[in-house]
């Protein structure tokens, strides 16, 4: 089943910028092929369902063997069977021409 998901993962305990530890989630999701759309509090997923779900798993790992202690993570979860979405849909399906 293809999902798109909406994820935001927050490493606490240390310090107030975790660019680097975004930055090393985006590189658990380019490493596992998944499509993906950084912004401005979260990154935008599309794939199979087992697949985006493992990358989120490793995300979780690879941050806190960077140090992090602690991490909150919010998902925001999509899925259709009536047709095929991607995240390009979404956002044209609202923006103006």
């Amino acid at each position: 089943m293809n999902v798109i998901v909406d994820l935001c993962v927050v490493p606490m305990g240390v310090g107030v910028s975790v660019s680097k530890y975004v930055a090393e989630c985006q590189t658990v999701l380019e490493e596992a092929g998944l499509k993906h759309q950084l912004h401005a509090y979260g990154t935008n997923i599309e794939g199979d369902w087992d697949a985006v779900f493992a990358a989120i798993k490793r995300c979780h790992e690879r941050v806190h063997e960077m140090g992090a202690p602690r991490i909150t993570t919010s998902i925001k979860v999509g899925t259709r069977t009536d047709r095929q979405q991607t995240i390009q849909d979404k956002i044209d399906s609202v923006c103006k021409p």
